[in-house]
């Protein structure tokens, strides 16, 4: 199919963005943003999406990661091919730099960035599951009463449901922010699709925090995608040193749906499993 008639403009900053997402708003129009485009055009193509404008943000930012103040810094349009590739990812988040390489196909991580990903809200999302597990925040942008302003939202609190989050209707991804890798930590991602390059049945990734002088486990993240209408973090408090167990536990707080790719009750035994082997091996990770 051929996607609708709509009206384009570039974005030549984050500012541009706002103003004109706001305008749009204003008028009652639908407006989508234009990154990496590897979701929203199979959506216009399909249909799916009728906006009556596309921004494109690509002329906003050209920034690369960065490192402050124990944060990892991603601008929203960072590829996901940076992401695999880039030293700091490499260095301060191995689980994202790990996971990127189930995102879709080379196509795909050529062009997606890791701020639309985060913003398309996808329940099956490889980086949303990984941004959940570190504790990653995103930076915000968007209009007031007197100009701009920018807020700091935890992703924990970003999704929304199917396709959804919870930015105003003007708002803007311009930053990922993660925490730096520290001793004693260890990650583990794992997910299981029907063909490579299809979306996760089920995804895991999980991070570990081992006591210095037990050795024994002081913290651990584990998050899900594949198991409800977002993706998802378990209770902490559901993992001990029993990683088995612990897996069962967090399984059997699941309620996944039926569709045409499996049972929930599949997706809830492979959840326990894939949630297992994360632990494990982000376990073994953090005692090197």
């Amino acid at each position: 199919m051929v996607a609708p008639a709509f009206e384009y403009a570039a974005a030549g900053s984050y500012d541009e963005a706002v103003r004109l997402l706001a305008a749009g708003a204003a008028r009652g129009d639908e407006v989508k943003i234009l990154a990496g485009g590897q979701s929203l055009m199979p959506m216009l193509n399909l249909r799916l999406a009728r906006p009556e404008l596309l921004i494109d943000i690509n002329p906003a930012d050209d920034r690369p990661p960065s490192v402050s103040d124990g944060l990892l810094r991603l601008p929203a349009l960072t590829r996901h091919r940076v992401l695999l590739e880039h030293d700091l990812v490499r260095q301060h988040c191995p689980l994202l730099a790990d996971a990127v390489r189930h995102v879709g196909n080379v196509r795909v991580r050529n062009r997606g960035t890791v701020g639309g990903s985060l913003a398309h809200a996808d329940h099956t999302s490889e980086i949303g599951c990984c941004a959940l597990a570190t504790g990653a925040q995103v930076v915000v942008r968007g209009p007031t009463e007197n100009g701009q302003s920018e807020r700091t939202v935890p992703v924990s609190e970003l999704f929304a449901g199917y396709w959804s989050t919870t930015l105003a209707e003007a708002e803007i991804i311009t930053d990922v922010l993660i925490p730096v890798a520290r001793p004693r930590q260890g990650w583990s991602f794992h997910e299981m699709v029907r063909r490579t390059s299809d979306f996760a049945i089920v995804a895991v990734a999980a991070m570990v925090y081992l006591a210095e002088r037990t050795g024994a486990i002081a913290a651990a993240h584990v998050a899900l995608a594949g198991v409800a209408d977002r993706v998802v973090l378990a209770d902490p408090q559901l993992i001990d040193g029993d990683l088995d167990a612990s897996a069962a536990r967090i399984a059997a707080t699941l309620e996944p749906s039926d569709d045409v790719h499996a049972s929930g009750d599949y997706r809830r035994r492979l959840a326990r499993v894939l949630t297992a082997r994360a632990l494990r091996e982000a376990s073994a990770r953090a005692a090197l």
